[in-house]
C-alpha cells in the first residue's frame, strides 16, 4: 500500500478544509486534502447561497464548493477522494489511514464537519436541499410568507424555529412530547402569533415532487387518523448535527458539546493537530465561519512548521 509524506493533511473538503488548503498551499506547504465525498457535506447540499459575502444568490452550495476546491487545487493542493478510517496523532509525524494508502504529515487538520445524523423520516433524504433543511439561519429567508415545519424539541429546534418566525407565514412546531414547564424559550415560541404547536405528534412522511417539498403527514399520539399539512419547508432537529469524529479513536480531546476542543488558533490539545469548521460544534454553523477557521488554522500551521513567532500576512498590496 502506498505511503505518502507531506507537510499538511486535511481530512475533509468542505469550506473549512478548502480554505485551509488554499492558504497552506500558497505558503508553499505541500498539502493534501482527503475528501470522502464532495457531494454530501452541509454546503454541498445547499441549493442556493444567500449569505456568503461576495457570492451571487444564483450560485448553489455545490457550485461554491467546487469553486473553492478548484482554487485550492490551482495553488498546488493535492485533492483526493478517500475514506479515512483511522489516524495516529502520536509523534512528530501524524498518520492517516485510508483504503487507498497511508498519509504521513507534519500537520494534521480535522475538517470532517457535523453531518453525522442519519435521516430519520420518510422523504427526508429524498428532499434534502429541496425543502428539507437543517439550518434555518442559512435557509430561512427562502421561506418568506410560506408555511414551514420544525421537527424537534431540543434547544436547537426552538432557537431555529424562532428564526423562522421572522420569515414564514406559519411555523408548525412538531414535538413528540410537551416542553418542560420551566422552558421559557419554548413558551415564548408557542406564544408567537404565527406558530402552531403540534405536541405529542409524530412526523410520518415528508411529501413532495420534482420541485421540492409540498407537505407532511403527521399523527397525534392520541388519534387514530393521520393528518396532512400543506407546506414548503421542513427543518429537522431531532438530535442535532453530530461532529464526525468516529475515526479519531478517542485520541483528541472534546469539549462539553461533543465537538473537538481547540484554542484561538484552532489547535487541538494534541500538538500538530488542528480542527476547523463544524467538527468543533460551534453554535454558528455557517460556511463563512468554517472558511474563517480554515484561514486561522493555515496561518498557525505556517508559523508552526516554519518556527515563526508571528503570523505572516497573506495578501498583496498594489
Amino acid at each position: 500500500m502506498e505511503t505518502i509524506e507531506t507537510d499538511v493533511v486535511i481530512i475533509g473538503g468542505g469550506p473549512a478544509g478548502c480554505s485551509c488548503a488554499l492558504y497552506t498551499a500558497r505558503a508553499d506547504l505541500k498539502t493534501v486534502i482527503l475528501d470522502k465525498n464532495p457531494s454530501v457535506g452541509a454546503l454541498a447540499i445547499t441549493h442556493q447561497i444567500a449569505n456568503y459575502p461576495g457570492v451571487s444568490t444564483e450560485m448553489s452550495g455545490d457550485d461554491l464548493l467546487t469553486l473553492m476546491r478548484d482554487q485550492a487545487i490551482q495553488y498546488g493542493t493535492d485533492y483526493r477522494r478517500a475514506q479515512v478510517f483511522g489516524v495516529d496523532v502520536n509523534g512528530d509525524w501524524k498518520t492517516v489511514f485510508t483504503p487507498e494508502g497511508t498519509f504521513k504529515a507534519k500537520a494534521l487538520v480535522l475538517a470532517t464537519g457535523a453531518m453525522g445524523r442519519p435521516a430519520s423520516f420518510k422523504g427526508e433524504a429524498e428532499f434534502l436541499g429541496r425543502g428539507v433543511s437543517y439550518c434555518a439561519t442559512c435557509d430561512g429567508a427562502f421561506y418568506r410568507n410560506k408555511e414551514v415545519a420544525v421537527v424537534g424539541i431540543n434547544k436547537e429546534a426552538i432557537e431555529e424555529a424562532q428564526v423562522l418566525t421572522k420569515f414564514a407565514s406559519k411555523v408548525h412546531w412538531i414535538t413528540s412530547n410537551d416542553p418542560a414547564e420551566d422552558n421559557f424559550e419554548a413558551k415564548q415560541l408557542i406564544n408567537q402569533e404565527n406558530v402552531k404547536h403540534w405536541s405529542k405528534t409524530r412526523l410520518m412522511l415528508i411529501e413532495g415532487n420534482e420541485s421540492g417539498v409540498t407537505g407532511v403527514t403527521i399523527k397525534d399520539r392520541g388519534e387514530e387518523q393521520k393528518q396532512s399539512l400543506a407546506l414548503e419547508g421542513v427543518f429537522v432537529y431531532m438530535s442535532g448535527s453530530k461532529p464526525i469524529i468516529d475515526f479519531l479513536g478517542g485520541q483528541i480531546a472534546l469539549n462539553e458539546t461533543g465537538g473537538v476542543l481547540v484554542d484561538d488558533f484552532m489547535a487541538t490539545t494534541s500538538e500538530g493537530v488542528w480542527a476547523i469548521g463544524d467538527i468543533r460544534n460551534t453554535p454558528f454553523k455557517q460556511a463563512v465561519v468554517a472558511a474563517s477557521d480554515g484561514c486561522i488554522a493555515a496561518m498557525a500551521i505556517d508559523r508552526f512548521l516554519n518556527s515563526r513567532k508571528s503570523i505572516r500576512v497573506d495578501w498583496v498590496h498594489s
